[in-house]
């Protein structure tokens, strides 16, 4: 399954540095905190998934589901992998909302992952999105979707703005269109390394 997993520049780097995405030394923890459920009683060591041991907490994606088929009743599997990858985007701003020394950049990661290691997580606002069980090693990802240097500020004015905009300000929603209004460019897995510098 095509699973899109928002991100920063920091996470990805800590990603290529550890050889997986997910799990403790991830750096996505603070985006998946309403996803744990009863992993709190785990001691640190067994969390150290990258040595192997322990499981890692979900950490949340998002992909074709079927919630996203019935919202989009219309889209063909394009549009409907564009309307995951648009909602892993605006989750991959909550990531730059809470940790403000990121650069302004949303980053989404796409993966291949497997049925098994996915679970249907559907909300009202973010049909697409699903819960990855495991972590992800890196040599499953296909590729990176991330703005340009020249969308940074607008990102960070929409990343600010956001938890406004939720409540339903008016000027905030404006200020989070103004980032999504830019187009995240496409990068092969072979330039990773070069965008997490």
């Amino acid at each position: 399954m095509r699973v899109f997993l928002p991100s920063t520049l920091p996470a990805l780097a800590e990603a290529l540095r550890s050889g997986q995405v997910g799990g403790s030394s991830s750096g996505e923890s603070g985006s998946r905190s309403e996803s744990r459920s009863g992993s709190e009683s785990r001691s640190g060591s067994e969390s150290k998934t990258a040595t192997g041991a322990g499981t890692p907490d979900p950490q949340p994606g998002y992909a074709v589901t079927p919630a996203l088929r019935e919202a989009y009743a219309s889209g063909d599997e394009e549009e409907l992998e564009y309307a995951a990858l648009t909602e892993a985007a605006r989750a991959s701003l909550r990531m730059l909302a809470h940790d403000k020394t990121a650069p302004p950049r949303r980053v989404v990661l796409a993966a291949e992952i497997p049925d098994e290691q996915v679970k249907l997580d559907a909300r009202s606002r973010e049909p697409a999105r699903v819960l990855v069980t495991t972590a992800i090693p890196v040599d499953r990802l296909a590729s990176a979707h991330v703005d340009d240097t020249e969308a940074g500020q607008d990102v960070r004015a929409a990343s600010e703005a956001l938890e406004a905009a939720d409540a339903g300000d008016e000027d905030a929603r404006f200020a989070v269109d103004g980032a999504e209004g830019h187009e995240l460019g496409w990068y092969a897995t072979q330039e990773l390394s070069y965008l997490a510098e």
